[in-house]
C-alpha cells in the first residue's frame, strides 16, 4: 500500500507531474497527525506546556509498530535497538529478530515519524509502519530479488562444480598445465556473478558492521568469502606464485549457494513461524464499497469509514469495521475474534467484527465502530505486544550472541595462526570454516520462534498472548484458582426448574410468565423470556395464546397486568410476577433466586433461576484434575452460591465471600508454600490478584482488551482452551529446549573440527544453514495444536 498509505489528501497540494520522490521524502507525508492512527497509538499525555507549543498531536507519547526489512540476526536486532534510542525524541525501543518487527516510543513533542523511520537506512535496514499494506510489496519484491541470487549462485555452483570435478578425478599428467589453468579461468569468471551479485547482502551489512564499529553474522561470513576469492584468485593469476594450488572457487560457490539455499528456507520456515502472528494482524481490506445516498457505489480506503457509513462486503473478504447487517444472509468466519472454529450464520440485524471473512453471500453493512474502537484493534494491539515481547531465555540468548560473534573472530585468527607454518593454504581454509560454521543464529532463534509459533496458534483458538514469557512460567503451574461470576459462569441467569399448581403445566406457565416478563430488562425477565423462545414448537401449547395489558413494573418487586381472554388452565384476570412477597407467597428456599407467578387465586408457579454455567466448564475442570492439578474456586458471591456453582462443575475447595484483598492473602498464602498458581478471572475486580499471580488468564469481556492486565487474554470464554493452552505450553517449552540443547551441540561439535582443518568452506557452509533452518522447522510443529 504505498499507493493508499502516501495518498495525497485534499489539504496537500500535489507534486508536479513527472517529480520523482526519494524513501525519505515519502516518508515525510507520515509526519500528517492525521497519518499517525495507521501505525501508531497515543500512549499518555505530556506536559500541558507542550500542547500550547505543539498542537493537540504533539502532546502526546506514541507508540508506532514498524516491520523491518534488512535484519537476519540478534545482533542486527540490537543495533537496530541502540540507533533508535540513539535519536532524539525516541523514548523506548524494542526489536525482536524472529519476528522482524519493532515497538518505537517516541514524542511527538521532540521528533516526527520521518526522523526515527529515516534514521536505520543508514544502517542498511528499511522501517515501514506495520499497517501498511505495502509491507507484502516490499517483501515480495525482497523474495524475488534473493530468489535471482540463490538462481544465479546455483547456476554457476553447477557450472564451477563440472569444472574442478576433472581435476578431482584424472591421475597425474592426465590433464595437460594450460588446461588445468584455462578450466581455473573459467571457473574464476564463473565465480564473480557469485561474489558480485549473490554475495551482495554479505557484504553490504559487512561494510555497514564496519562503519558502525559494530558485528553482526554477515562480517565473519562476509570475510571468509573475501579471503577464499582473494587466495583462489592469486593461484589463478600466478600459478606458480605462493597460492599456486590453492583454488576453491567450487568450495566458495557451493558455499554461498548452501549459506542463500539456508536463508530462503528460513524466511519462509520464519513466516510460517513467527510470521504466522503478523499474517494474523494484516486481515482487514485496503478498501471498500462505500453506498451513497442516491445507490450508486464508491470504493474507498477501508481507512476512511466512519460510522454510520453503508458497505457492501462480497463473499471471501473481510469485514472492514465492526458493524450491523442490513440485508443479505451469510456465513461469518470469526474465529479470531472469538475462536469459535466453524462459521457463524448472520442474518439482517446481526452484528459482525471487524476482521472476520464473509463466505457466502454479498451483504450491506452499517458501519458500526471503526478504528481504534473495533475489538480486531484491540486484539491487534495485544498481538503486537506479544510479537516484540523478548522472553528471559531470549534475552539470555541475545546478550550471548555479541560476544560469541568475537570469539569467532578470534578463534579464526588462532585457527590461521596455529596452520600457518605447516601450510598456509591449510591455516586459511580453517580460518574460514571456523568463520562460517560458528553461528550463533541457532541460539538466538530457538526460543522466540518456539514462542511465536504457539502465540500464533493460540490466537488462532481465541486465546491471545500478552506476555511471552508466561508460556515459560506456565510449564510450572500446579494450582488453578477460578473466580466464579463471568469466568466459570456467563454473565446471565437461566431457568433450572419450574414448580407449578395442579393442572398448569410448566410450559404453561413458562408461557404465562413470558407474557409479562417481555416487558421488562430485569436479568431475571429476559432470563424467562430466553426459556420461553427456547422451548421446542412440538411442546408449546397452542392453545395458550396470553394477551397482557396494562402492565406495570414496580423496582426491585417485580411487575403485573391483566390477562385478557378466556382463562387458561384457570388462570385469569390480574397476574403477578415477581418475588413471594410481592406474590402474596411465602418464599419456599432463601438460597435460591426464585420468581413467583400469580393471579387472584393464589400461586400459579415458581421459576428457579441460577447463573448459566459454561457450557464447557466442568470438562476444563475435569481436565486439569486428569493432569494432577489441584483446582480452587475464590469467589465475591454468597458462599452458598459459589459452593452450588463449584458442585455443578467439579471443584472441591471452594470458598465464598471473598474480597479482593483476601484472594490476594489466599494467592500469596499458596505462593509461600512453593505453589505455582495460574489465576483466572474477568479481569474486572480481578486484577490485584491478576498481576500477582504466576500467570494470568483474564476471561470474557467485561475488560476492553487493551486495558486487560492478565498475560493471556480469552474474550470468547472458552474455558477448554485453558488445558490445551497449559499443553501447548509445554509442547513449547520442550521444543525450546531441543532447540538449545542442538544449538548447543552443533557449535561443540563443528567449531573443534573447523579449527582442526577437517572441515571444508562448502561443508562448514552447509552446517551454518541447517543449523538455523533445523530450529525453524522445529518450532514450525507447534503451529498444530493438537
Amino acid at each position: 500500500m504505498q499507493a493508499a498509505l502516501f495518498a495525497s489528501s485534499s489539504t496537500r497540494t500535489p507534486a508536479p507531474a513527472g517529480t520523482v520522490f526519494t524513501g525519505v521524502e515519502r516518508l515525510a507525508v507520515l509526519d500528517d497527525p492525521a497519518e499517525w492512527g495507521l501505525f501508531s497509538r497515543p500512549q499518555q499525555e505530556s506536559s500541558s506546556s507542550s500542547m500550547a507549543s505543539s498542537g493537540p498531536a504533539a502532546s502526546q507519547l506514541w507508540e508506532s509498530q514498524v516491520m523491518v526489512q534488512g535484519m537476519h540476526c540478534a545482533s542486527c536486532a540490537l543495533a537496530l535497538e541502540r540507533s533508535l534510542l540513539g535519536l532524539a525524541g525516541v523514548v523506548a525501543a524494542q526489536v525482536s529478530a524472529a519476528s522482524g518487527r519493532a515497538s518505537v516510543v517516541w514524542s511527538a513533542a521532540l521528533t516526527r515519524p520521518s526522523a526515527w523511520l529515516a534514521a536505520p537506512l543508514a544502517l542498511g535496514y528499511t522501517l515501514t509502519p506495520a499497517s501498511s499494506a505495502f509491507v507484502p510489496d516490499a517483501s515480495r519484491k525482497q523474495t524475488r530479488l534473493a530468489l535471482w541470487r540463490w538462481l544465479v549462485a546455483g547456476f554457476c555452483m553447477m557450472q564451477v562444480m563440472m569444472y574442478a570435478v576433472p581435476g578431482y578425478l584424472a591421475a597425474p599428467g592426465d590433464i595437460t598445465p594450460d588446461l588445468v589453468q584455462l578450466l581455473r579461468w573459467a571457473s574464476w569468471v564463473l565465480t564473480l556473478p557469485v561474489v558480485f551479485f549473490s554475495c551482495g547482502p554479505f557484504f553490504g551489512n559487512a561494510l555497514r558492521d564496519l562503519r558502525k564499529r559494530s558485528i553482526s553474522m554477515d562480517l565473519p561470513v562476509a570475510l571468509g568469502i573475501v579471503i577464499t576469492f582473494a587466495v583462489s584468485t592469486a593461484a589463478t593469476f600466478e600459478p606458480q606464485g605462493w597460492w599456486g594450488h590453492a583454488v576453491y572457487f567450487d568450495s566458495l560457490t557451493m558455499f554461498v549457494f548452501f549459506l542463500l539455499t539456508g536463508r530462503w528456507l528460513e524466511q519462509r520456515l520464519r513466516d510460517r513461524t513467527a510470521g504466522s502472528l503478523g499474517q494474523l494482524m494484516q486481515r482487514l481490506p485496503d478498501s471498500v464499497e462505500r453506498e451513497l445516498a442516491d445507490g450508486s457505489v464508491e470504493r474507498i480506503a477501508a481507512r476512511h469509514l466512519i460510522a454510520g457509513d453503508l458497505i457492501r462486503v462480497l463473499p471471501g473478504e473481510a469485514f472492514p469495521a465492526d458493524g450491523c447487517i442490513v440485508s443479505g444472509n451469510t456465513h461469518v468466519d470469526e474465529a479470531l475474534m472469538t475462536g469459535e472454529s466453524r462459521p457463524v450464520a448472520r442474518a439482517p440485524g446481526g452484528c459482525v467484527l471487524a476482521g472476520s471473512h464473509n463466505l457466502s453471500s454479498p451483504v450491506r453493512v452499517r458501519v458500526g465502530q471503526t478504528g481504534r474502537a473495533t475489538r480486531y484493534s484491540q486484539i491487534v494491539a495485544l498481538m503486537e505486544r506479544a510479537s516484540i515481547d523478548k522472553p528471559r531465555l531470549a534475552l539470555l540468548a541475545d546478550r550471548v550472541a555479541r560476544p560469541f560473534l568475537w570469539f569467532v573472530l578470534l578463534a579464526s585468527g588462532a585457527a590461521a595462526a596455529f596452520w600457518w607454518n605447516t601450510d598456509p593454504a591449510k591455516a586459511l581454509m580453517a580460518a574460514v570454516a571456523v568463520l562460517v560454521v560458528t553461528c550463533p543464529c541457532a541460539l538466538s532463534l530457538a526460543t522466540p520462534t518456539a514462542m511465536l509459533t504457539s502465540a500464533g496458534a493460540l490466537a488462532r483458538r481465541g486465546l491471545l498472548v500478552r506476555r511471552l514469557q508466561a508460556l515459560e512460567s506456565l510449564g510450572l503451574i500446579d494450582t488453578v484458582i477460578f473466580d466464579k461470576t463471568g469466568t466459570l459462569t456467563e454473565d446471565r441467569l437461566g431457568l433450572q426448574a419450574v414448580t407449578t399448581r395442579e393442572g398448569v403445566s410448566a410450559t404453561q406457565a413458562l408461557q404465562l410468565a413470558r407474557a409479562l416478563a417481555q416487558y421488562s430488562l430485569h436479568p431475571a425477565s429476559c432470563a424467562l423470556v430466553r426459556a420461553a423462545g427456547d422451548l421446542p414448537m412440538d411442546a408449546r401449547d397452542a392453545s395458550v395464546t396470553p394477551t397482557v395489558v396494562d402492565v406495570s413494573e414496580f423496582a426491585g418487586l417485580g411487575m403485573e397486568g391483566t390477562f385478557l381472554g378466556s382463562s387458561v388452565a384457570g388462570c385469569a384476570g390480574r397476574l403477578r410476577l415477581g418475588s413471594a412477597p410481592f406474590c402474596g407467597l411465602v418464599p419456599s428456599r432463601q438460597d435460591a433466586l426464585q420468581v413467583c407467578l400469580a393471579d387472584a387465586s393464589g400461586w400459579i408457579a415458581r421459576f428457579e433461576l441460577d447463573e448459566v454455567v459454561r457450557a464447557d466448564a466442568a470438562a476444563a475442570v475435569a481436565a486439569f484434575h486428569a493432569a494432577g492439578i489441584d483446582v480452587k474456586l475464590l469467589s465475591g458471591d454468597r458462599d452458598v452460591a459459589a459452593r452450588r456453582v463449584a458442585g455443578r462443575v467439579g471443584i472441591t475447595d471452594v470458598q465464598g465471600d471473598c474480597t479482593p484483598q483476601y484472594k490476594l492473602q489466599q494467592l500469596q498464602a499458596l505462593q509461600q508454600q512453593g505453589r505455582k498458581v495460574l489465576m483466572v478471572g474477568d479481569g474486572l475486580n480481578d486484577g490485584p490478584v491478576l498481576a500477582s499471580a504466576h500467570v494470568s488468564v483474564a476471561v470474557g469481556q467485561a475488560v476492553p482488551l487493551a486495558q486487560a492486565q492478565a498475560d493471556f487474554v480469552m474474550p470468547d470464554g472458552q474455558l477448554l482452551m485453558l488445558p490445551a493452552m497449559l499443553a501447548q505450553a509445554h509442547r513449547t517449552m520442550a521444543v525450546v529446549r531441543q532447540n538449545l540443547w542442538w544449538a548447543a551441540i552443533y557449535n561443540a561439535v563443528c567449531v573443534p573440527l573447523a579449527l582442526a582443518g577437517w572441515l571444508p568452506a562448502w561443508l562448514a557452509g552447509l552446517g551454518m544453514a541447517s543449523s538455523s533452518l533445523l530450529v525453524l522447522a522445529n518450532a514450525a510443529r507447534l503451529s498444530r495444536m493438537p
